[in-house]
């Protein structure tokens, strides 16, 4: 084994203090562990830190999590003058304690914290960054990975994920520390005395709550809100604020999925606790079934995406996908606002280059201009930002993204699933109560603009090997591609040379025969590598073979 992978795994092992179930941990390590723990830090970037929990300069835990806040503590003071952070989590395994060890640096080096005083969801942190005033947010989270995961998410004093020339900066900071000697600290107790760490006050959850609740596009229309829904938080942090926003706003014949209603970072019915996948949503179509509801919302343990399954004319539920769903609220919020008048003069719609295109379409039909970003919600927040600063911020009406991500309001930069969730279940009331059926409004839009099929295709690296084999596969994308399955190579598009004004990511589309393309990128916060296929074509049949075809041409070239 390499010589400096030993030395810092026998600096850890090593070390006096040391938490003692992280060295139970370095005690049972194989050479294969310390390889996987210690060949490299952490990566910190724009999505901050994310990574499996445990012993190793490559883990999640509480040194690389204070090494992680020492950095950015020390680069806020050299950039604001009172610098102040907000700092919330959610239920994953370790959340409190990595908010608290993070709060204790922060406080240690004369940094005011703001900590939510219960777990929150992502979006609370973005408002309470800007509702606050403070210089940054942090949020510990890992989204929507597996329990073993957790992570370290940082928004700038707009709310938003923190940029590439932000995260840079701050990078450079972390690395200038060593992870135990350089790290200021001190215990939860002080910096509650000293009064540098405080709670959240509650009027700042009813402030966000409010904004929620303010997106309603219903106007002056009147409908029916009791309507049968059924809500599953997968065991995260959506709860209470879900909830709570859909009974304030009149829909209160909700049933919670029982199985996954608490907070429980083992996520012990959903081992994969995302939305997207079909096996996470299996409890809660079954809940919906037995009690009789006709759509089925599910948030991930951050509470910032959101699924849905909608029960069709023949009782079956049928699980929509995230582009699916941003094409139904944005039709039903440009034709909405058309109708009660509050349409702004020159209406934005913000979507991520992966995205599906059809949302173009709808948004040619309603006059709305459409910005296209790179992949990322932060990409979307940071245009929203920009609009505000040019006095334009009313003209954003939608941003989404086909990970289930939705943002209807500029009062915070990030997705936001107890928006979306509010926003949802106003459009299935409304086309309820005029007899419609969201698949038959979705079918409706596919027969107005012409059908389109957007699917995701991951394929994980773990490890040293399957970090290499990642950049690898990546440089041969780069080298040049003729034909992808059956489709035929028209264009290739190469944002690592920063295309159409975006910054500079390694990202490729290629642009195939027929209007279908494919995007590949490597995940900014897990070991993976995303291919996003679109395909354009006469019917869904023909539209699902082309896409199989070009799928499995792609699982052969990764997996080989």
């Amino acid at each position: 084994m390499d010589n400096n992978l030993m030395d810092r795994y026998s600096m850890w092992h090593n070390r006096t203090g040391l938490d003692e179930t992280l060295r139970d941990e370095l005690d049972n390590m194989s050479e294969k562990d310390i390889e996987d723990a210690f060949y490299r830090d952490l990566a910190f970037g724009t999505g901050g830190l994310r990574g499996i929990i445990g012993a190793g300069t490559n883990r999640m835990n509480i040194y690389t999590v204070g090494r992680a806040s020492q950095g950015l503590a020390d680069y806020l003071k050299k950039n604001f003058s009172s610098p102040a952070v907000v700092i919330g989590y959610d239920s994953r395994i370790n959340s409190r304690l990595f908010a608290q060890r993070a709060a204790t640096v922060f406080s240690a080096n004369g940094v005011r914290v703001y900590l939510w005083k219960q777990l929150m969801p992502v979006p609370t942190v973005s408002f309470a960054t800007r509702k606050l005033g403070t210089s940054a947010g942090v949020m510990i989270t890992a989204s929507h990975n597996p329990a073993r995961y957790n992570g370290y998410k940082v928004y700038g004093e707009d709310g938003c994920q923190i940029t590439t020339d932000a995260a840079t900066k701050i990078l450079a900071e972390i690395n200038k520390l060593d992870i135990f000697d350089d790290v200021k600290n001190e215990s939860f107790d002080s910096g509650m005395t000293s009064g540098n760490i405080t709670y959240i006050d509650d009027d700042v959850y009813t402030a966000y709550i409010e904004e929620v609740k303010k997106q309603s596009v219903l106007g002056n229309c009147k409908i029916d809100k009791n309507v049968d829904i059924c809500y599953t938080p997968l065991n995260g942090t959506g709860l209470k604020p879900v909830v709570r926003a859909l009974r304030e706003g009149g829909y209160t014949n909700v049933t919670v999925v029982k199985e996954q209603a608490e907070p429980d970072g083992q996520f012990p019915t959903c081992p994969y606790p995302n939305p997207e996948i079909k096996e996470a949503m299996a409890i809660g179509i079954e809940c919906a079934r037995q009690s009789n509801a006709e759509l089925l919302l599910a948030t991930d343990p951050d509470c910032d995406r959101v699924g849905i399954a909608v029960r069709n004319r023949q009782g079956e539920y049928v699980l929509l996908s995230g582009n699916e769903t941003g094409l139904l609220l944005f039709d039903y919020i440009c034709s909405r606002r058309q109708a009660n008048g509050t349409m702004p003069e020159a209406p934005i719609m913000i979507k991520t280059i992966v995205t599906m295109d059809l949302g173009e379409r709808i948004a040619e039909h309603y006059g709305v201009k459409v910005k296209n970003v790179l992949t990322g919600f932060k990409f979307i927040g940071e245009q929203i930002g920009l609009l505000e600063k040019a006095g334009k911020a009313d003209s954003y009406i939608f941003g989404f993204e086909e990970s289930y991500g939705y943002l209807t309001g500029s009062y915070v930069r990030d997705k936001d699933g107890v928006n979306a969730s509010y926003m949802i279940c106003e459009m299935f009331a409304y086309y309820k109560s005029l007899g419609v059926n969201l698949l038959d409004k979705l079918n409706e839009i596919y027969d107005e603009y012409g059908y389109c099929l957007n699917t995701l295709h991951s394929f994980e690296f773990d490890g040293a090997s399957g970090f290499n084999r990642m950049q690898s596969i990546m440089e041969e994308f780069h080298g040049g591609v003729k034909s992808i399955g059956p489709k035929r190579v028209v264009t290739t598009l190469d944002y690592s040379k920063g295309l159409e004004g975006l910054p500079k990511s390694d990202v490729l589309k290629f642009m195939l025969e027929d209007n279908c393309s494919v995007v590949v990128r490597p995940s900014g916060t897990e070991p993976k590598l995303k291919a996003y296929i679109s395909v354009s074509a006469a019917t869904r049949k023909l539209a699902e073979q082309v896409e199989k075809d070009i799928a499995g041409e792609l699982k052969k070239y990764f997996m080989a």
